[in-house]
């Protein structure tokens, strides 16, 4: 079984944190919608008041396994949240991907979707621009 070790990310995994939003917006075909430099992570995720948390999961694999590591991050996700005393926490993932639906609904997941209709919406750019008068 492979070993699983998950942790709090270090400035130093910046630069791995980059390379899988990108290879994820990549397998999701949104490549073209990732903006953020590994300077940004960095600023943004280490510095006097980080606007991000960020968990790494190291895998030291016995001969083919790969088994259970979604699973084991999402328990820490969890974890940190009962911690920090949230009540909640939220995944998002695209219509298609109905391995990660099947998997967050198998850990007790509620599809807001499915039962309560709620839609995601995101701001960026000009129209992030013009709604803040800038």
């Amino acid at each position: 079984m492979a070993s699983v070790r998950i942790r709090e990310a270090e400035e130093g995994d910046c630069g791995h944190i980059l390379r899988l939003i990108r290879e994820l917006a990549e397998y999701e075909k949104l490549s073209d919608q990732v903006k953020i430099s590994e300077e940004a992570l960095r600023a943004d995720g280490f510095g006097e008041n980080p606007s991000y948390r960020c968990l790494v999961a190291e895998v030291l694999p016995a001969p083919g396994e790969f088994k259970g590591i979604s699973s084991k991050i999402i328990q820490k996700v969890a974890q940190v949240a009962l911690d920090q005393g949230c009540s909640q926490f939220r995944l998002a993932v695209l219509d298609w991907n109905h391995r990660a639906v099947a998997l967050y609904k198998a850990l007790g997941a509620q599809d807001l979707t499915e039962t309560e209709g709620w839609h995601a919406f995101r701001f960026e750019g000009e129209a992030m621009r013009k709604l803040a008068g800038k």
